[in-house]
């Protein structure tokens, strides 16, 4: 195999041969890929190693999923396509996690992995796999680049499919007989050149008229008792000033979806999160922004929502509002939608008034179930329950300032505490179990945000199953010195201890422990102390409050492990506690 420095006899300079590996990451750095994750291995360890010579930073994981849910989180919280590289077969399978999850959560992903040659397809090569039919379920796009001349085409698509229309995942396979393969280095920068000349610019998807402004204006004006839902997808496109400036200007209440938290301050006096059944349940006309009318939001029907609401869908997806059927849909970036909602507004401006009956009824809503909230957050019970420490967090959180740290919630009664609890007071800020309710996302996550804002913390609120996915990855916390505290609600298993009822302990294998059990008071701690990070075990409010101060000061890799009573947790994620 030749490499950059390899050239031919008598050659000069602009007859350097370069071989796939080289134009794979040459193509990655040229058309905007800056960040890496992967598990490396045959045969792509070297694209790893040229991609970091050319300026893309390579963090290595310890498992393909994981660093797959790094490169969806990376995605969103950039803009950017996050990249996973693998190897062939199983690591591609694992990989898949990480496109799925891209893909229902619509954040710009693209997987790329190796595969065996393509003269040995067939023939039971190894880790030999049908990479483009396997990838199909998960995938926008997937393509294989067939000779190292398809390279640069093929790395230019997958990237811009990946955010064109609604964000995704992309595939592209990279045969090792491909990357093998050489190429003079002034026909690749041609190759590349070309690519580039060709690709028109990318106009970002929009079908909004001025009548359809026109009428959601109307809607909202005319309205009883209007809301505005904002989700994920409206903290993507970065839609949080147009926001404030509509929910400022018509003193329209406002319900973030879980991800949807901060675009607006949670504290916001026009927040209706801590109301969100009245709010869903009595609203007449409901705009939509950013944000599916899936489970999350109760598919938009009765009994949760009133029959008679008047839905207005922003979607960057007409395929998604031909779908849920809106009373008005408006297809386009959710920012841009806001910005003409809200320049209809300007020509002539309307407010409900903190008097009207309707914002009113919010506020004595919210401000009731804040303070029945309060009471029981007040208490310090010992052993812990999952409110006292959820508590103590949020403190610490809110006392750190701007930038406010990137919070990752994952686990059951974990995630379901922290949404009601902590507090969001900038955008994109939450990562949790999203669209897909994937649990083992955590660590991920957690890299993908600390590589993706440098300059703010990043703390992992974290049940002990949900932790235990990939545990592991602690050691890359380590080895990258990133600024990340993850702290475990260890209450001894999946929604705590032994919950079955006498009748179910019987049979041959009964002295089993229960399926939700794990060791009591395992000492998740000392793993990150084995790596050389630092560990605490905390019981105490005083115990949990020091390792909060400490580690949040330190910014180093850090591993808090809160003991909770076994029995203070509920099964959750039945139908009707699914949100």
């Amino acid at each position: 195999m030749a490499d950059s420095d390899t050239k031919a006899p008598n050659s000069h300079a602009s007859q350097t041969l370069i071989d796939g590996n080289v134009l794979a990451a040459k193509a990655l750095a040229r058309f905007g890929a800056d960040r890496m994750f992967g598990v490396v291995g045959i045969p792509v360890t070297s694209l790893a190693n040229r991609a970091v010579s050319l300026g893309v930073r390579f963090i290595a994981f310890h498992n393909e999923q994981s660093a797959g849910y790094a490169a969806s989180a990376y995605g969103y919280l950039t803009g950017r396509p996050g990249v996973l590289l693998t190897v062939s077969g199983p690591g591609c399978v694992h990989g898949l996690a990480g496109m799925s999850n891209a893909m229902a959560n619509a954040w710009p992903m693209i997987m790329i992995s190796g595969s065996c040659d393509q003269k040995d397809f067939g023939r039971g090569d190894f880790q030999e796999l049908d990479q483009i039919e396997a990838v199909k379920p998960f995938s926008k796009l997937s393509v294989k680049a067939k000779d190292i001349r398809d390279i640069p085409d093929c790395v230019f698509r997958v990237i811009d499919r990946a955010i064109s229309g609604r964000p995704g995942a992309c595939y592209l396979d990279l045969p090792s007989d491909v990357l093998h393969q050489t190429i003079q280095e002034s026909d690749a920068e041609s190759l590349l050149d070309a690519v580039a000349e060709s690709s028109e610019k990318r106009e970002a998807v929009f079908r909004v008229s001025n009548s359809d402004t026109e009428k959601a204006v109307s809607l909202l004006r005319n309205a009883e008792r209007p809301l505005i839902v904002c989700g994920k997808g409206a903290a993507f496109a970065r839609a949080e000033d147009a926001l404030k400036n509509l929910v400022e200007k018509t003193g329209i209440p406002f319900l973030p979806t879980p991800m949807g938290k901060g675009l607006l301050p949670d504290t916001h006096e026009l927040a209706a999160t801590a109301a969100r059944s009245l709010a869903i349940g009595k609203c007449d006309v409901a705009l939509v922004v950013g944000a599916r009318l899936n489970w999350l939001l109760h598919f938009g029907e009765p009994p949760k929502w009133s029959k008679d609401v008047k839905f207005i869908l922003v979607d960057v997806s007409e395929e998604e509002i031909e779908l849920r059927k809106p009373h008005l849909g408006l297809v386009g970036d959710a920012k841009r939608v806001l910005e003409l909602i809200n320049k209809e507004i300007k020509d002539d401006p309307f407010c409900f008034s903190k008097s009207h009956p309707w914002v009113e009824a919010i506020w004595k809503k919210t401000k009731e179930n804040v303070l029945r909230m309060e009471a029981q957050l007040s208490k310090d019970v010992v052993p812990f329950n999952f409110f006292t420490p959820m508590r103590i967090i949020r403190d610490a959180i809110l006392g750190v300032g701007s930038p406010a740290p990137i919070l990752v919630s994952e686990g059951a009664n974990t995630m379901d505490t922290g949404r009601a609890v902590l507090v969001q007071t900038e955008p994109r800020t939450r990562l949790d179990a999203g669209t897909w309710g994937t649990m083992g996302v955590g660590l991920g996550y957690c890299i993908a945000a600390a590589v993706a804002s440098p300059d703010r913390l990043v703390v992992a609120v974290e049940g002990d199953s949900g932790f235990g996915f990939s545990a592991m990855e602690v050691e890359t916390l380590v080895r990258y010195q990133l600024p990340v505290v993850v702290i475990v609600f260890n209450n001894g298993g999946v929604y705590g201890g032994d919950r079955r009822s006498p009748n179910e302990i019987s049979g041959p294998f009964k002295d089993d422990p229960a399926p939700t059990s794990f060791v009591p008071s395992a000492g998740y701690h000392i793993l990150i102390e084995a790596f050389g990070g630092k560990g605490y075990v905390v019981g105490t409010p005083e115990e949990l409050k020091s390792a909060l101060s400490e580690s949040f000061s330190a910014r180093k890799p850090a591993v808090i492990n809160v003991i909770i009573d076994p029995y203070a947790g509920a099964e959750s994620g039945r139908l009707q506690h699914k949100n």
